[in-house]
């Protein structure tokens, strides 16, 4: 779907994201006073609030990104949609609703007391939470790599920023299941690296990841062939809004899990994650209406490339603890990269095509 670039100014777009930041920061920090009555706790629970919103941002970024290429494919009045009813899913959803089921599942309690697990005992909550990361990760990871190494291996891509890496991957794409096969040997090589419990542990959890990825994809491309017959307003939506709510889980497992290093209360968690997920949500509607992809040509192959490296990380976390810092530093470093590429073969595309502008202007 072709869309004409917004010339509206890029803050307009986060006009919401930072009234909920005001909103939530305040929230926090009342938070912090009821808790421990006292200005230092206040302070500690507002502080925690807007780390906890830097990460979310530092580490969804690329998922801004790849909801942008998804998004701009979407009618306007689903592209609204995605940033309502999606924004309701990913706060509440992900980082409220799933973190309280994953304690009623491993801790084999019903939500209620899973809540009250939350509210009164954030310490036996924050110890199921850790516990269940090795499912997460395992779960997330093949999700995630599945979702990079499909961009990859797709023999129409023409645009490549790692030429050799790229071509490579193209060539190839034609055989049938070789995302799923190379899925499969990570997926052996680190579960030979655990020990037997943990190791069956990660397989059932990565082919769970792998399904749901393929079930998506089949979902996905039913809803939409069946809204053909449907209104121009109505069609083109269903079918990309599913597949970027489990892509956005999938890159929220990371940032819920990590939150925990920082602060045992669940409604801290969820108003920092909140107000980051605003940003990313934010960030991808200006994406698309910018057309900020159009513009910058590799922009969205370093996005792709920081989703496969956050796959192998939280792959490589079922083995040892890797700082959420690094995990966010290394995708934002990657998207800068192409950024500055993008960059760089705009200017030398614009240098090359000023001779023949030239010699044009002088020949008329």
């Amino acid at each position: 779907m072709k869309q004409i670039a917004s010339q509206k100014p890029a803050f307009s777009y986060f006009y919401w994201a930072f009234l909920v930041t005001f909103l939530g920061l305040v929230l926090g920090a009342v938070l912090g006073w009821s808790a421990t009555g006292t200005i230092g706790g206040m302070a500690t629970s507002f502080f925690i609030c807007a780390v906890l919103a830097v990460l979310e941002i530092s580490l969804s970024f690329d998922n801004a990104i790849v909801n942008a290429n998804k998004l701009k494919e979407m009618t306007p009045l689903w592209q609204k949609r995605f940033l309502t009813w999606g924004i309701v899913i990913a706060v509440f959803g992900m980082r409220v609703v799933f973190p309280l089921a994953i304690v009623a599942i491993a801790g084999k309690v019903g939500p209620w007391e899973a809540l009250e697990l939350a509210a009164a005992r954030p310490e036996e909550y924050a110890r199921i939470m850790h516990d269940a990361h090795l499912p997460i990760a395992a779960f997330g990871g093949t999700f995630l790599l599945m979702v990079g190494l499909t961009y990859f291996f797709d023999r129409e891509k023409d645009v490549h920023w790692i030429a050799v890496l790229e071509k490579s991957m193209a060539h190839f794409a034609p055989i049938k299941g070789i995302e799923i096969a190379f899925v499969l040997i990570l997926v052996l090589v680190f579960s030979s690296l655990l020990g037997a419990d943990d190791a069956d542990t990660f397989i059932y959890a990565s082919i769970y990841g792998l399904l749901t990825f393929l079930l998506v994809e089949v979902l996905s491309g039913f809803l939409d062939a069946s809204q053909r017959g449907l209104s121009e307003a109505a069609r083109g939506g269903v079918g990309a809004f599913l597949y970027l709510e489990v892509l956005d889980a999938s890159f929220s497992f990371d940032g819920v899990i990590g939150a925990f290093a920082l602060t045992q209360n669940l409604f801290v968690i969820a108003i920092g994650l909140g107000i980051g997920a605003m940003y990313v949500r934010s960030m991808t509607i200006m994406l698309v209406e910018k057309g900020t992809l159009a513009h910058y040509r590799y922009l969205e192959h370093g996005a792709f490339y920081a989703i496969l490296i956050l796959a192998v990380i939280m792959y490589v976390q079922t083995l040892v603890h890797v700082p959420e810092v690094l995990t966010g530093l290394g995708g934002a470093a990657l998207i800068g990269i192409s950024l500055w590429s993008s960059i760089r073969y705009n200017r030398m595309q614009a240098t090359a095509s000023e001779p023949e502008e030239r010699q044009s202007s002088a020949q008329s």
